[in-house]
């Protein structure tokens, strides 16, 4: 058994806005704006952008109905893993984490990748201080691993702080438009939102809320669980849907609704469309404000994405599944510091391969990891979907509205976005070199390794197959109070 001082469990008392803060950045609103919105006007919907985002926040919310009543029936660090075990089995379940664990620790090697890369052109630009990009992802990741270190509620604060900065300055660029040229209600036509790719324009919609799914992972670390999660879930929902429809709703508007796709497209290799806009209506000054408060959204991404696959790392280090050492916690703050210091190890092995071969990390680490990163948390997301619903006919609950009806709609919502993006894929991920369009094939593979997993347990290990359903309900569990080979 490992020493008590080494395992003490999670620890935290997150409220709604700390678990909101963790989100949010993860999603990185500036970020989202400036990247994915410049992609989804450049080729998607062009001015009807802000519908898609409109549309994209109901498919969501349909999908919170179900998870707010799993959120309240189950606490987990594994997130959609847990709840995927719970209505699909322990081998979908297993299908699940393997998915989830591709999608996250990816995603943390490319936002590797992006902050060094943005942090190191910002630099340059605004104060001519010249460094290479891996210099900035290792500062980004030495900053994210000392923040994890000090604790959730630590991060969180953090995490708030600079949130709170990146939409400041994105509402006031909404204001400058709205003030001089006013908002155009064209987006809102039929012929507009239904010009261009419709398909396009509600993935990268979609893509913006990709991070979400958060608000579970940190339920252990939450003051009350089972209100918490489901109220953080519904305000992360609404909050990025209708920040990004507004704010893309003033772009479009300042561009001129019919043009403003051209004019995207016109952008979309500088990816410089936000900053053209805003050294337009905000001046040269708060501009470099901007360009800097993208560096500290980027840096605040990697750090809740990291804080994401910790929790995977944790949770599955808990049961087995994974080696027992990732579920260790410190002592004094219950950080998992194990899993924490292994996943960002891994990231920037990754991230130092490239910058070792001389690649171009945008069009190389960024595109790929970045876009099956994505991909594989929007595969999640849909798989959690059907669990739920299942989950809740199994147990034939009588709440058909808030259990079925509902959940069924935001699934199939969810389902129609997975399709999307694997048919979409290097639009997705911004490449058509042949590697990275064959990344998606990652996930089937992880799927396979995961039920062949499932099948070594249930015959050679049943205490890890046991624990798999054991360990559900996580609320004030601890690994120290477990040895190898004791179910839970």
């Amino acid at each position: 058994m490992p020493p008590a001082d080494s395992e003490t469990g999670l620890r935290g008392h997150l409220g709604v806005s700390g678990i909101v803060f963790l989100v949010l950045a993860a999603v990185a609103p500036l970020t989202g704006i400036i990247v994915i919105g410049g992609i989804g006007i450049a080729v998607g919907t062009g001015g009807g952008t802000p519908v898609m985002f409109l549309i994209a926040t109901v498919v969501f919310l349909l999908f919170a109905v179900g998870y707010a009543q799993m959120a309240r029936h189950l606490v987990n660090a594994g997130g959609f893993y847990a709840y995927v075990v719970r209505g699909l089995g322990r081998t979908a379940g297993l299908v699940a984490a393997f998915v989830a664990m591709v999608g996250y620790n990816c995603f943390v090697a490319g936002a590797v990748g992006t902050s060094g890369f943005f942090t190191s052109t910002v630099m340059s630009g605004v104060f001519g201080l010249d460094a290479p990009w891996w210099s900035w992802s290792l500062l980004s990741v030495a900053g994210a691993w000392a923040l994890t270190r000090a604790g959730i509620d630590f991060s969180a604060k953090v995490l708030g702080v600079a949130l709170v900065c990146e939409v400041a300055i994105l509402l006031v660029l909404d204001a400058a438009v709205l003030l001089r040229t006013g908002f155009s209600f064209e987006v809102f036509r039929p012929e507009v939102f239904l010009t261009g790719s419709l398909g396009l324009g509600l993935l990268f919609a979609a893509n913006a809320f990709v991070g979400f799914e958060a608000t579970g992972l940190f339920s252990e670390e939450a003051r009350d669980p089972r209100r918490t999660v489901p109220r953080a879930t519904y305000v992360a929902i609404t909050f990025i849907g209708v920040f990004a429809a507004v704010t893309t709703w003033a772009i479009v508007s300042a561009l001129g609704v019919r043009e403003a796709g051209g004019i995207a497209a016109a952008h979309l290799d500088a990816g410089d469309l936000v900053f053209t806009v805003s050294a337009e209506h905000l001046g040269t000054a708060l501009t470099d404000v901007m360009q800097l408060l993208l560096v500290v959204s980027l840096f605040a991404a990697l750090l809740a994405l990291h804080n994401a696959a910790v929790r995977y790392l944790y949770a599955l280090g808990r049961v087995g599944v994974l080696p027992r050492p990732l579920a260790r916690t410190r002592r004094a703050n219950g950080s998992p510091a194990v899993a924490s210091t292994a996943q960002l190890v891994l990231a920037t092995a990754v991230a130092m391969a490239y910058a070792v071969a001389g690649a171009d990390p945008m069009t190389s680490l960024v595109a790929s990891f970045t876009g099956i990163g994505t991909l594989g948390i929007i595969v999640l997301q849909a798989i959690a979907a059907s669990a739920i619903v299942v989950h809740f006919r199994r147990a034939r609950d009588p709440r058909w509205g808030r259990t079925f009806a509902l959940p069924l709609l935001g699934g199939a919502g969810l389902w129609t976005v997975t399709v999307l993006a694997f048919v979409n894929f290097p639009e997705l991920a911004g490449s058509e070199n042949p590697v990275v369009t064959a990344l998606p094939w990652l996930l089937p593979v992880a799927a396979v390794l995961a039920i062949g997993a499932a099948a070594l347990f249930r015959a050679r290990k049943p205490h890890i197959w046991n624990a798999l359903e054991q360990d559900l309900d996580a609320v004030g569990l601890k690994p120290a109070e477990t040895t190898e080979g004791t179910p839970r």
